[in-house]
Formats: C-alpha cells, structure tokens, sequence
C-alpha cells in the first residue's frame, strides 16, 4: 500500500503504542497516590500513639509518690499501654535524701496485620523520706 499525498494521520500501531504508554503512566501514578495514602494513615496512628503516651507519662511522672511498680492499660479505642517504674542508679543516690525512677511506657496498637510499638522512657527525682501532712489548724 502506498500512502497517498496530502494524507496526514496516525497509524492504528501508532495510537496502540500512545495508549499502552499512556495506561502505564497512569497505573504508576495510581500506585504513587495509594502508596502515599498509606504512609500518611500510617503516620497518623504513630502521631495519635506518640501523644497519648506523651500526655500519660507526663501524668504519672507529676505524682510526687512514686513507687516501683508495672501495670498495662488499654484505651477506648484500642491502644495498649505497658507502663513501669522502678528505681534506678540505687548506689549513686544511697547518701541522697532523693532516689531516681526511671518511668518507662511503651504504647501498641495495630496497623493492618502487624503490631506496632513506641516507647517512651523518662526520670524524675522523688524524696526518699514521704511527706507527712500536718493537721490543719483552725
């Protein structure tokens, strides 16, 4: 066949080729925008679990009488919060009016099939000898 003169236009190989390119770029497009999707519900589950330890472990350091202990809790909606405190450097502070305790916390929750974990750790320095309120006087 010969093509005529004056004739302009595609060959149908030509447009088969445009558009198998064309739907490869897109489905990679595609993929980019489900894959970023994931990663920020991903990041909005460890930022939700990173503050609701943050605001817990700031709530059992404010205790004045803290004693060695470890307990877990679980949230409403589904977090599980291992928290322990124990004494530590008992050597370096036996001549100290004051004792170091160490809280640790560390918060799970699951992210599809997998379980996820943060901790968080802090000290806080506690009189040795507990306060003793005086009676109130009228």
């Amino acid at each position: 066949m010969q093509k005529r003169t004056g004739e302009k236009g595609f060959t149908l190989l030509e447009v088969m080729v445009a558009l198998a390119v064309m739907a490869i770029a897109f489905t990679l497009v595609l993929q980019l925008f489900s894959t970023n999707l994931r990663s920020i519900a991903g990041s909005a589950d460890m930022t939700s679990a990173v503050a609701r330890g943050d605001a817990r472990i700031r709530e059992i350091a404010s205790d004045g009488s803290l004693t060695e202990k470890a307990w877990r809790e679980i949230t409403e909606d589904g977090y599980h919060i291992d928290v322990s405190i124990q004494e530590i450097l008992k050597e370096r502070t036996d001549n100290l009016p004051v004792k170091l305790m160490e809280v640790s916390l560390t918060t799970y929750w699951v992210d599809g099939r997998k379980e996820k974990s943060y901790k968080l750790k802090t000290v806080k320095m506690v009189d040795k000898t507990p306060s003793v309120e005086k009676p109130s006087t009228l």
